[in-house]
């Protein structure tokens, strides 16, 4: 048995079909799990019991949150990880995550990535998501046109990210890079204003300790 859930990390499945991945994720030799898997038609199938512990996430952080596979449920989506994912699949990862976060009392801003914690690495579910769709829909966060923000620096970038949730512990590049991925997929060189405005709502609106884990 895991702890109570308190997060929901979402993955791509990286594989060539959802038969592929469902036969690998249901292989006790290939030592993953995840709780849900959905396919690009939207098939949702339950895999491991919520309160159970499932192996989806390994080594990595969110906020206070160490061992992420304890305190978390896994949805792995068919998607190798180069295309963008279907119309029927998100409207079944939407209908299911409300579901999740109203079950467990979980707020939308502990919908995360595994890219968000285990920067350096995963990357998934990549470039092509659509978080800010998730966000629309209460089911993610995402950032808001903001004020000034602190001038752009490596320190005052990280302690933004840190107070928001990236606490794994890596470099700056690879802070950054996590946090681009997700909110700024395009962007690209050294931090900059729109990094440093972004970030700086995120950590202001939701800072992570406000929704600390649970026993």
């Amino acid at each position: 048995m895991g702890a109570r859930p308190d997060l929901v990390v979402l993955h791509y499945t990286a594989m060539e079909s959802h038969d592929a991945a469902l036969e690998r994720l249901c292989d006790p030799a290939a030592e993953v799990s995840a709780h849900w898997l959905i396919s690009e038609a939207g098939e949702t199938v339950a895999l491991v019991p919520e309160e159970r512990r499932a192996w989806h996430a390994g080594a990595g952080r969110w906020g206070a949150v160490e061992d992420v596979n304890s305190r978390s449920i896994g949805i792995e989506l068919t998607n190798r990880g180069d295309h963008p994912f279907a119309g029927p699949q998100m409207a079944a990862l939407e209908r299911l995550l409300a579901q999740i976060l109203d079950r467990w009392s979980i707020p939308p801003e502990r919908v995360i990535g595994h890219s968000d914690m285990a920067p350096e690495r995963k990357d998934d579910p990549g470039p092509r998501f659509d978080w800010r769709r998730l966000a629309r829909r209460g089911l993610s966060v995402w950032p808001v046109a903001a004020g000034p923000a602190d001038a752009p620096s490596p320190e005052a970038f990280d302690a933004s990210a840190r107070a928001f949730g990236y606490t794994a512990p890596v470099s700056h590049a690879a802070r950054l890079a996590a946090f681009r991925l997700r909110f700024r997929p395009r962007a690209g060189g050294p931090v900059g204003p729109a990094d440093m405005a972004a970030i700086a709502d995120l950590a202001a609106r939701f800072p992570v300790d406000r929704a600390s884990p649970r026993a």
